[in-house]
């Protein structure tokens, strides 16, 4: 058989895209050609120094993907498949960045579109839009991951205002946040608050010595007596359905990027095994590298097709949490374990930042942990499957 050149995008096997519109596909391509430019030059070093190129937000919100899936307050309003291609390019370059958006997007600027006044609204959407201001999202806290109704952040009613008191850990964008939402109990329940920086009694503290998500900001948050007034409470969110319903936003994002981490995990396994000579003949001619290549690319194949199935189903307002959680149990699963096996492509070459692999699996360790570990959203799947509740 005559040889031809590598396949450069291992999801023009499945030809993803001839399922796309040319809108969608001219939002990913926008995307992805931004972050050529502005990232993935700098990547490598960034992640190396533990460094957030914070100076990129406004470039970032002028691309339009921060909070793209919102409508009205200077969100761009796209569909849901645009805004998960668009993180499906940012994970491609880093997880970092993908998290940042998501963050930004889905967990801070929705629970404010979703759950908020207008003033809120008007005050801080357009803004956080544009990239000009941060947003972060405290729900986790240091005894309570899985178990977010036992949070012991709490919010007790003083007069007209509420003193809040407590603290969260593991927040994307923590200390370089304008503005928190911030998740607490109170004698009615659980309720949010937006907790703008600089109020007296709220301090943060970066969290050091990552090994995953080096590019990113991850903080801590104190409450010790942070008087806010009533106009702070987001008035439309009672008790968990508030948070949760931001997680599945996320989680949305998540099943989209992990598959761009995947893609450019296996791209640059294929680019190196073209050119890596072993034996007088390149290793990508080789039985063994061939089957890596060939069960890599068809796994990734059928997460991107998840991908863009569970896209269409939000598009129509018609997908579950329980399919939320298929997606990001099944596609950063599968994408950890082909960067992994990625990695052994590379051999020892694997392990230089030089290369993506390595760097991709270490970040997806934290993205198969965060908005639900996988064995959280297993037992979210095995309830809708048999209707019995597992957690407990």
């Amino acid at each position: 058989m005559m040889s031809r050149k590598p396949m450069k995008d291992p999801l023009d096997l499945i030809d993803l895209a001839s399922t796309l519109t040319d809108e969608e596909r001219e939002i990913q391509s926008t995307v992805a050609k931004f972050l050529a430019d502005r990232v993935r030059p700098h990547i490598g070093e960034w992640f190396e120094n533990a460094h957030f190129a914070r100076e990129l937000a406004p470039e970032i919100g002028k691309l339009g993907v921060l909070g793209m899936h919102l409508e009205g307050y200077g969100c761009a309003g796209t569909n849901a498949v645009s805004y998960g291609l668009a993180c499906m390019e940012l994970e491609a370059a880093d997880s970092g960045f993908r998290s940042f958006v998501s963050v930004q997007g889905s967990l801070s600027m929705f629970s404010i579109w979703k759950w908020g006044s207008q003033e809120q609204k008007q005050e801080w959407l357009p803004r956080l839009a544009a990239g000009e201001a941060i947003g972060c999202f405290g729900l986790t806290e240091p005894d309570f991951g899985s178990n977010p109704s036992g949070m012991r952040t709490r919010a007790v009613r003083d007069g007209a205002d509420w003193i809040l008191n407590g603290s969260k850990m593991w927040i994307t964008n923590g200390s370089i946040a304008d503005v928190a939402t911030v998740w607490a109990q109170t004698e009615d329940g659980i309720r949010g608050f937006l907790v703008p920086r600089g109020a007296p009694g709220f301090t943060t503290q970066d969290i050091k010595h990552k090994m995953s998500l080096r590019a990113s900001i991850t903080s801590e948050l104190y409450f010790d007596n942070v008087r806010l007034p009533d106009a702070a409470r987001l008035p439309l969110a009672e008790g968990l359905r508030g948070p949760l319903s931001c997680l599945n936003e996320a989680r949305f994002g998540i099943l989209f990027g992990a598959v761009g981490a995947a893609r450019d995990s296996l791209q640059a396994a294929i680019e190196y095994a073209d050119s890596r000579v072993q034996f007088d003949k390149p290793i990508s001619a080789f039985q063994l590298t061939q089957k890596k290549l060939a069960d890599m690319s068809v796994t990734l194949g059928n997460a991107a097709l998840l991908a863009v199935h569970l896209g269409r189903l939000k598009d129509q307002h018609r997908i579950r949490p329980e399919q939320i959680s298929v997606g990001k149990l099944n596609n950063v699963r599968e994408a950890i374990a082909i960067a992994r096996e990625c990695r052994t492509i590379l051999g020892a070459n694997g392990i230089s930042l030089e290369y993506s692999p390595l760097r991709h699996a270490n970040n997806l360790e934290s993205v198969l942990t965060y908005e639900g570990t996988s064995e959280m959203h297993t037992l979210v799947v095995g309830q809708a499957i048999t209707g019995q509740p597992a957690f407990r």
